[in-house]
């Protein structure tokens, strides 16, 4: 029996363990919060720290494991493909590679020195030297740390005064103590944030999508929505899939899932600004199947273990999707979710509620604090659209 270790164990990956199941793997969950949801459905879990590697590892080789993920989950990339390389078991890329991907400073300076579109953007380690570097920057700028998902923080700063306090609570959010400083990049349109597919070193399955943010939210830089297709002009489609063949290709990339966010902006040039090898969270890679009828958690799954992948192409959409991200507002105590009728009847496919009556919730500050999701389908662009952008008159959280 094959046996695929899990870091981490979020709501995620929950997919992804009924898909190893189904192929009768066992499956094994490593995390440092044993109250996780994922647990309860694995067949063996271990309390350790997901960011310890050799911990993992001593692990690893313990169980005699055939493969590893962090699917979902991105504080265990780097340790999963360091388990993956020491033990020469497969994986979506080398240990080096990972690092270079998990980290946005590396990241940066590897898109610079080979000719990608970049931003111009400095990686931190002390507040001082950023507040002394100021003048570098094109003013707005962004406050990220170098190894955080999820939109968690994040920072738009327009006046110098509120830099401080974007890099404090860029910080707090960060695991190796480091930060990010970078222009503003303003978009065309909406930026996409989608999981792709490659094959032994080529991008057989790539998708592009609309994200769509909550401006009353807490962070309004974490996704409230996506939508399927994308409006992103075919001509920056194709260039994006271009220039990720490319980085690929120069970062000896492997078989399996990447999650990927890109985004065209003003100034007419298309950017690559995140990749990591993992399915994306807010359930991205479950949409897929929804879309195109191709199930990357699945093929993901068995190339985790070393076994063949399905034949994967590029995808065809059968409609217009929409996954709405259910949220809080504000801290408070969950009542209901009501959906008009209407709506529920015509374009409603899932209804995934993650909370119940009398949960406490927080604000919406990233995906961690997501309550839950909606799918619906529609016929056009315009009937979607529409709907979307009357979110209010459809759609009532209730939470005291």
């Amino acid at each position: 029996m094959k046996r695929l270790m899990l870091l981490g164990g979020i709501r995620y990956l929950l997919p992804v363990i009924k898909a190893a199941h189904h192929h009768g793997y066992y499956v094994i969950t490593v995390d440092y919060v044993p109250d996780n949801i994922a647990h309860k459905y694995s067949d063996e879990f271990h309390n350790v720290s997901i960011l310890n590697k050799d911990a993992v590892l001593n692990l690893a080789q313990e169980l005699k494991i055939n493969g590893i993920l962090s699917f979902g989950v991105d504080p265990g990339v780097v340790t999963a493909a360091y388990v993956a390389e020491k033990m020469n078991l497969p994986f979506q890329c080398s240990y080096k590679s990972a690092c270079i991907l998990q980290d946005k400073s590396l990241f940066r300076q590897f898109l610079k020195d080979n000719n990608f579109n970049v931003p111009n953007a400095k990686g931190y380690s002390s507040k001082e030297d950023a507040l002394a570097d100021t003048d570098s920057f094109n003013w707005p700028i962004i406050v990220k740390p170098v190894d955080s998902a999820g939109s968690k923080g994040v920072t738009r700063v327009d006046l110098k005064e509120q830099l401080p306090s974007a890099i404090e609570y860029a910080l707090s959010e960060s695991h190796n103590g480091h930060f990010i400083i970078e222009d503003f990049l303003e978009k065309e349109g909406n930026s996409s944030d989608c999981d792709c597919f490659t094959v032994d070193g080529k991008l057989v399955f790539c998708s592009f999508n609309e994200q769509l943010f909550d401006n009353k939210a807490i962070n309004p830089y974490t996704p409230a929505a996506y939508t399927w297709p994308s409006t992103i002009p075919q001509w920056a489609q194709e260039e994006l899939k271009s220039e990720l063949q490319r980085l690929i290709t120069l970062l000896n990339v492997k078989t399996g899932v990447y999650n990927i966010e890109t985004r065209l902006c003003k100034n007419g040039k298309p950017y690559i600004m995140e990749v990591s090898p993992r399915g994306g969270g807010n359930r991205l890679s479950e949409m897929m199947k929804y879309i195109s009828g191709q199930d990357l958690i699945d093929n993901c799954v068995r190339a985790a273990v070393g076994e063949p992948t399905d034949t994967i192409s590029q995808p065809k959409y059968n409609g217009y999707w929409a996954e709405v991200i259910l949220h809080s507002e504000c801290n408070g105590i969950f009542q209901t979710i009501n959906i008009d009728k209407y709506t529920e009847n015509k374009y409603l496919v899932e209804k995934d509620i993650w909370v119940k009556e009398g949960d406490k919730v927080q604000g919406f500050t990233g995906a961690n604090t997501t309550i839950g999701t909606l799918i619906l389908r529609f016929n056009t662009f315009e009937e979607m659209h529409k709907c979307l952008l009357n979110q209010d008159t459809w759609l009532t959280i209730n939470v005291l």
